[in-house]
């Protein structure tokens, strides 16, 4: 299991620019590991916009099943935990139509 640390990138997430470079971060991490763990210990703010590119957009590579045995959070505040949850609801909503 390896940590990604969002800390080491800032505290505040609101671009879909720093989404993608992060994603990119992220996805070859997820191919080359068997479980990683998604830590947003000490971030502040992650807006729609963020989460929906950076996380949402993992289930364009991979099925919802397979992100879920392959990544877990950790240290996510309320608001967002909440960006990040909708930003997975409404991304998974549009591919199952």
């Amino acid at each position: 299991m390896v940590e990604f640390k969002f800390i080491e990138y800032g505290t505040d997430f609101g671009t879909r620019d720093m989404g993608r470079k992060l994603r990119e971060k992220l996805l070859a991490l997820i191919n080359s590991n068997d479980k990683v763990v998604l830590d947003f210990t000490g971030v502040n703010v992650v807006s729609n916009s963020f989460a929906d590119e950076c996380i949402a957009k993992l289930l364009l590579e991979m099925p919802l099943s397979e992100l879920k045995l392959r990544t877990t959070f950790r240290g996510l505040n309320p608001l967002a935990e909440r960006s990040v949850l909708v930003a997975l609801q409404r991304r998974y909503k549009v591919l199952s139509t």
